[in-house]
């Protein structure tokens, strides 16, 4: 573990305790980072832990959790109060990159039951979707989807699912990581709204890869091939009932099917894919988090959550300038686009894109790491996601980092822990670069606008 590095200022008006010297330096949280937050991340830099994960009845078991478990899991975390494999290939034989490979080269197959399904329906389905989304939920026409953000009153990202139009008075929330169902519940307390707001026994699996549409032909037929981006179809698997979208959380061509009704169905579904995947090289993995990375899509809890706008992480097009209708933290986020435009950023911290020396990071980061100016050690920022890119043969980060430190060319060092630092104990350099760190295959809105020109829906 790399040594932390010496602080200088804190976010209270107390004077920060000396920095202890030694290994216990590494175990104390220095909230010195300036994060604008009313709860800052916790940076404690305590590596990994060594503590078995507790199953219990607290925490669900999705439909496919056994079939994972089948499938060669042998690693999970906890996502939406579901259990959530998260690693299939082993250390050994290379784990999450060469789970990688299967992804950019081939097909592969994952367990994402955990995107619990939230459907609202009912005669003001659409108008209420309107109101909580920053986007135009009319837009969004019939059997087609969307990725789309939920803000709080002050603007704070509490969601960013994919937004499913089944029908005219139908939407399904494919969440991220919050529980957003109490939220929207509540919201229609006050509202009254003519929907119905419930979870349904609909739980997908995505699959992912170059080679997927030709697995999705010999699973759907032909039909595949007239999915568009982000476009839906009702479709059959094995005789079953589901919705096919053209959606995915790599950049990659690929497809997420959802199964009505999968807590029934799960087994015969799950094996039919695992038969026709055998000609296409399929893959069981778990989420492919250096794909992601690559394609600069945000994992919620971890590149963004309640207490960041999505003005200061690469979302601005969410945030559009011609919506007329009231939404959720509508005031809020057109203030802080002025205070932007002013150049009065409202925001302490920035999410930028990080190309960064070190040797490869070849697995999730127990801790969000340090960032440094060229000229302190003093830490100002810290990754969130940082992973080894092999296609550009550097390791990438996404993380925050002050807000005049935020553009393009900057200059920066990052305290790797030891097994990834070029020499120990000492930081790497790092250079703000754009995001995506490279051109996806299936590009989305946010690429599309930049490759246009645009700023903003």
């Amino acid at each position: 573990m790399a040594a932390t590095p010496s602080i200088a200022t804190t976010q209270s008006d107390t004077t920060a305790p000396e920095q202890p010297d030694g290994p216990d330096a590494l175990n104390h949280n220095y909230p010195t980072v300036d994060q604008g937050r009313t709860v800052p991340v916790n940076l404690r830099q305590s590596g990994p832990t060594p503590v078995e994960m507790l199953i219990s009845t607290r925490i669900r078991k999705s439909p496919y959790w056994h079939l994972s478990v089948e499938s060669g899991a042998w690693r999970a975390e906890v996502y939406n109060r579901t259990y959530h494999p998260r690693g299939y290939v082993s250390r050994d034989d290379g784990a999450a990159l060469t789970e990688h490979q299967s992804v950019v080269n081939d097909v592969t197959l994952w367990n994402v039951a955990v995107e619990r399904q939230i459907q609202v329906k009912g005669p003001d389905a659409e108008a209420f979707v309107n109101y909580v989304i920053t986007r135009q939920a009319k837009k969004i026409s019939p059997m087609h989807a969307r990725y789309v953000i939920l803000c709080n009153e002050a603007g704070g990202v509490l969601n960013d699912p994919v937004l499913l139009r089944i029908s005219e008075d139908e939407f399904w929330f494919s969440l991220s990581d919050s529980d957003l169902m109490l939220w929207l519940q509540g919201v229609n307390v006050g509202k009254g709204y003519d929907v119905a707001i419930q979870e349904i026994d609909v739980c997908p699996v995505q699959i992912q890869g170059p080679k997927s549409e030709a697995l999705m032909r010999d699973l759907i037929g032909p039909m595949v091939s007239d999915i568009p981006n982000y476009g839906l179809a009702a479709a059959e698997v094995a005789g079953l009932p589901v919705i096919v979208s053209q959606t995915g959380f790599t950049g990659e061509k690929g497809y997420e099917i959802y199964l009505y009704d999968a807590t029934l169905h799960a087994e015969q579904m799950w094996y039919a894919i695992l038969a026709a995947g055998e000609a296409h090289n399929l893959r069981v993995i778990a989420p492919a988090h250096p794909r992601r990375v690559q394609a600069g899509i945000l994992s919620w809890g971890q590149d963004l959550d309640a207490e960041t706008s999505p003005l200061q992480t690469n979302l601005a097009y969410q945030v559009p300038r011609m919506k007329e209708e009231d939404y959720i933290g509508k005031a809020a986020l057109e203030a802080q686009r002025e205070q932007l435009e002013a150049g009065n950023p409202p925001f302490s911290q920035m999410l930028v894109g990080l190309r960064l020396g070190g040797k490869p990071i070849t697995d999730y980061a127990p801790d969000f790491w340090l960032v440094s100016t060229v000229e302190s050690d003093d830490p100002v920022g810290y990754l969130t996601s940082p992973w080894f890119s092999p296609e550009l043969d550097t390791n990438i980060a996404l993380g925050y980092v002050p807000f005049g430190l935020s553009g393009v060319g900057t200059e920066l060092r990052v305290w790797l822990p030891d097994q990834y630092a070029e020499t120990p104990g000492q930081p790497v350099g790092a250079t703000v670069v754009e995001v995506p760190f490279r051109p996806s295959v299936n590009p989305n809105t946010r690429e599309v606008l930049k490759e246009e020109g645009q700023a903003f829906l």
